[in-house]
């Protein structure tokens, strides 16, 4: 069957850069710019941090879910008119979540929210199939997946100013003005592609997927209730849903085997070019997601043994630099990328990534600008490079035939990572506090991440070139 394609090598890319580019940062504000707010949230909802902290979970989970098969149905319905209905859906929910009588509407709105889940690697394969050249492709990758670290480090200080100032509320009715003008941007500069038009959708391979990694988030996410306090219910609940996602998965496997039109491919799960980045990302996420984003901002804000700083200024001094620094090298790694090689480039910020860990580990936790260092480190080389490979990868490995699959499953591995490390971490941090020395409670934390790294690194040397999207000079 002949691909339907209607982009055209003369379309427009810089209008394009400015649809994609507003579509990204619509999105990447829904998943950010809330996480100051959380105690705003919770105060004019009336409700505990425990709950409001779960309407995250469930918009990450959401986002998750669909990114698993959105990518794919693009392939046969058209990337265009998917990316303007996640748009659509974006302000639907946050609409929904901004009139919230109560936590519960506010669970509504942010899985509605979640539909637009796979933005990032839908705006990705669009952008492929619009631009031929190699290098000008890998340098639009980079600024495009340089926002899914954060938009230059100022999403959650105008998170912070909006709830303080305005309410809640408020940044919900600014997600809703982004995603309308995201929708208006699509909708007239972006064109059609439609690479698997004529091909029915596997509905239920869909289904049992998006069962499988579902309850394999949910058991995560209970699971790490059990790192505070152990509850047997929890425990057992935890493991049935582990069950659930085995048995999902196996019937997921036997649906593909015999599907006529399946939505994977079995040849496609065994080959290197698929589970090698799966698993690569799922193993950097564990080990460097936590670290960043809960590890060091608890240890640098804590009296003792940390460095008793608050959150405003622990802000400006670690994490503002990191998401700056991921935004202005992305570009940068991209570029390099189609030169030097895609996976030469990862591994070299996985290394740098790794020394990053151990700068941080070894030497940051007994000295604040030492421990600046590391994190800009991480910054230049896991948020700006690592990151940016990793999201590439998914699109330039991914099967011809079927070029919304990887990145969709690519997406679904990274909220994976992310849940493993807010598992696994903090049950390391809890575990070892018994032993009553806290800094090295810490240590060990990050060192346990620092291990997990290494392992993806080791992953990552099993990821096989992506010859059609490199060039020789």
């Amino acid at each position: 069957m002949s691909a339907t394609l209607t982009t055209t090598k003369g379309a427009n890319v810089t209008a394009l850069m400015v649809a994609l580019l507003a579509a990204c940062v619509a999105f990447q504000l829904n998943a950010s710019m809330l996480s100051p707010a959380l105690v705003t949230m919770g105060e004019e909802l009336n409700t505990d941090q425990a709950t409001i902290g779960l309407s995250q979970t469930w918009f990450f989970t959401a986002a998750a879910l669909f990114s698993l098969f959105l990518p794919r149905l693009s392939d046969i319905i058209g990337r265009k008119r998917i990316l303007v209905g996640m748009m659509i859906l974006m302000a639907v929910g946050s609409v929904i979540a901004a009139l919230a009588p109560d936590v519960t509407w506010l669970f509504v709105g942010r899985i509605i929210q979640g539909v637009s889940g796979p933005t990032v690697p839908l705006c990705l394969i669009m952008l492929r199939s619009a631009v031929s050249s190699p290098k000008k492709y890998g340098t639009l990758m980079g600024l495009i997946t340089a926002v899914n670290g954060g938009v230059a480090g100022v999403d959650s200080f105008v998170g912070g100013y909006f709830a303080e100032h305005y309410g809640f509320r408020s940044i919900f009715w600014l997600m809703v003005v982004l995603a309308v003008v995201a929708t208006a941007l699509i909708a007239f500069l972006a064109t059609e592609s439609k690479p698997a038009a004529g091909t029915t959708m596997d509905w239920l391979g869909v289904f049992f997927i998006v069962v499988a990694v579902g309850a394999l988030l949910t058991a995560l996410n209970e699971g790490a209730k059990l790192v505070s306090a152990f509850e047997p219910g929890t425990l057992l609940l935890s493991v049935g849903l582990v069950v659930v996602a085995g048995a999902a998965f196996y019937l997921f496997w036997r649906t593909e085997k015999r599907a006529k039109q399946p939505m994977v491919e079995i040849v496609h799960l065994r080959q290197r070019s698929t589970w090698a980045p799966l698993l690569t990302t799922t193993l950097t996420m564990t080990g460097i997601f936590a670290v960043i984003n809960g590890i060091v901002p608890a240890y640098v804000q804590a009296a003792a043994p940390g460095f008793g700083i608050g959150p405003t200024e622990m802000s400006l001094l670690i994490l503002t630099p990191y998401a700056l620094l991921g935004w202005l090298i992305g570009p940068v790694s991209g570029r390099l990328a189609p030169v030097l090689g895609y996976t030469k480039v990862l591994r070299i910020g996985m290394l740098g990534s790794i020394v990053a860990l151990a700068v941080i580990a070894f030497l940051g936790l007994s000295s604040l600008p030492l421990m600046i260092a590391g994190t800009v480190l991480l910054g230049i080389m896991y948020a700006g490079t690592v990151n940016i490979m990793l999201n590439g990868l998914g699109v330039v490995l991914s099967p011809a035939g079927n070029p919304g699959f990887l990145p969709g499953m690519n997406a679904g591995a990274f909220n994976l990572g992310a849940g493993l490390s807010f598992l696994v971490l903090p049950a390391v941090l809890v575990a070892t506090s018994a032993l009553g020395d806290a800094k090295a409670s810490y240590l060990s934390v990050v060192v346990t991440g620092l291990v997990i790294t290494i392992a993806a690194f080791g992953a990552s040397l099993l990821i096989p070139k992506p010859v059609e999207a490199e060039v020789t000079e």
